[in-house]
């Protein structure tokens, strides 16, 4: 889009929603308003929309800010260029959203869940509003520059794979299980106590909130649109502290990831997928723990680069929410969206696979698990064992060579159907060393 006639004069700013995002956008461009002016931006923030407007806030509103009750005081104003939606949500904000780029308005969003399953639409209006600038930079993975990144310096590039941890919480929690050797109810609790995770923390926990983070992902690096529902996830909730002893014995961890990676042949591929995953120590990832997220990126030109920070909290993403506004004020903004391709979607993803499977132990086990492995077209990679304890109830791994996703789960299938088996077998992808 054109904005460089924006520079020219202040940028008006409608901001939706004042919670902790919302407080931090407000509270750096009032600190910061004497540094943004010498560079050129000058960034005024008319009106704060909000559902109460009696509620006090945590942060200080100066003189030439008003605040309103109704969106459409923002909608309407032809005052205002650029409408920050730090609402949350896929309701009421879609409207906003979709409201301010019908209005001619420059959109600025945190809202993941919203671009990830709107994202034909938004594409469809902004094609129709040229004029208009949408960015995104604090939906995904918080302070860290991802999405600007992929915009603007990867476009000369060729990606071959993006995985990442994008949930801080997850990543807390098995940071405490690796290091504390602690049960994963114990460290829902105390993620919880903490406020990482919510009284209902399914989002994070069974890997939701990354499906849509890697859908935005997948789109900037590859160019395809892929609806969060077609993404295969797996979250953390079976994962037990046995798992971290085994993967220490593999020299490993475990961490929730998101991927998107191409696969190559006759006609290429894309898989895009979200699940726990056993890392190399020695891999870029494994060093990134407690709430922090890594997007790690291997492409053609650059080989792999990693880029690590905070994935949440107020100044970590109102700091990226910041940077969008200031380039929109530069006249500086990427193509929303810069690429766009139809690859095939593969869902059934071929990696090498963990398989914890828990027994009572007798004879010919091994024999059955191997027979398994053979008739679903799996080949066995190694067996790992810790001392039995207990015979009634033992666990052992196996790691698989190169296979698909179906072919595993057949494997695994056939496994927990025997008497032997005290549960269905957990499967993780894995990252050979």
């Amino acid at each position: 889009p054109n904005t460089m006639a924006l520079a020219k004069k202040p940028l008006s700013i409608g901001l939706v929603g004042a919670g902790v995002v919302g407080g931090g956008v407000y509270e750096i461009l009032a600190k910061r308003r004497d540094d943004f002016l010498a560079v050129g931006a000058d960034c005024i923030i008319k009106k704060i929309c909000v559902r109460d407007v009696n509620k006090v806030r945590d942060f200080e509103i100066g003189a030439g800010t008003t605040i309103v009750g109704d969106v459409k005081e923002i909608l309407d104003d032809p005052e205002i260029d650029c409408v920050l939606e730090l609402m949350g949500g896929t309701g009421l904000a879609k409207d906003v959203v979709f409201g301010a780029i019908s209005a001619g308005k420059h959109v600025v969003t945190a809202n993941k869940a919203l671009v990830a399953a709107y994202l034909p639409e938004i594409q469809s209006l902004l094609n129709e509003h040229p004029e208009v600038s949408f960015s995104y930079e604090a939906a995904v993975c918080g302070g860290i520059p991802i999405i600007n990144t992929l915009q603007q310096d990867y476009l000369g590039d060729h990606v071959e794979s993006v995985m990442g941890i994008m949930n801080g919480t997850t990543n807390f929690m098995l940071s405490k299980m690796e290091f504390e050797g602690a049960a994963y109810g114990d460290v829902l609790a105390e993620a919880q106590a903490l406020g990482y995770a919510e009284a209902d923390p399914t989002a994070d926990v069974e890997g939701h909130d990354v499906q849509a983070k890697i859908a935005l992902i997948a789109k900037l690096a590859y160019g395809t649109t892929v609806p969060v529902s077609e993404i295969p996830t797996t979250g953390i909730s079976s994962i037990d502290a046995v798992d971290f002893e085994y993967a220490k014995m593999m020299n490993s961890t475990i961490k929730l990831l998101g991927t998107a990676k191409m696969n190559p042949g006759e006609i290429p591929s894309l898989s895009v997928y979200v699940s726990p995953v056993v890392v190399p120590q020695t891999h870029p990832v494994a060093a990134a723990r407690g709430a922090t997220n890594i997007v790690n990126v291997t492409s053609a030109n650059l080989g792999s680069t990693s880029y690590v920070g905070p994935g949440a909290g107020r100044f970590p993403t109102a700091n990226s929410v910041v940077s969008d506004v200031l380039r929109l004020a530069h006249g500086l903004t990427s193509k929303p969206f810069p690429v766009t391709t139809e690859v095939p979607l593969e869902p059934d993803y071929t990696s090498n696979f963990y398989l914890r499977i828990s027994i009572s132990d007798t004879l010919g086990i091994i024999r059955a698990v191997g027979e398994a492995a053979e008739r679903n077209g799996v080949g066995i990679h190694s067996v790992v064992q810790n001392h039995i304890n207990n015979p009634e109830n033992v666990d052992f791994v196996v790691t698989t060579e190169l296979c698909k996703y179906s072919e595993v789960q057949a494997m695994c299938d056939e496994i927990a159907s025997k008497d032997f088996a005290l549960a269905p077998p957990l499967i993780m992808s894995l990252i050979s060393s």
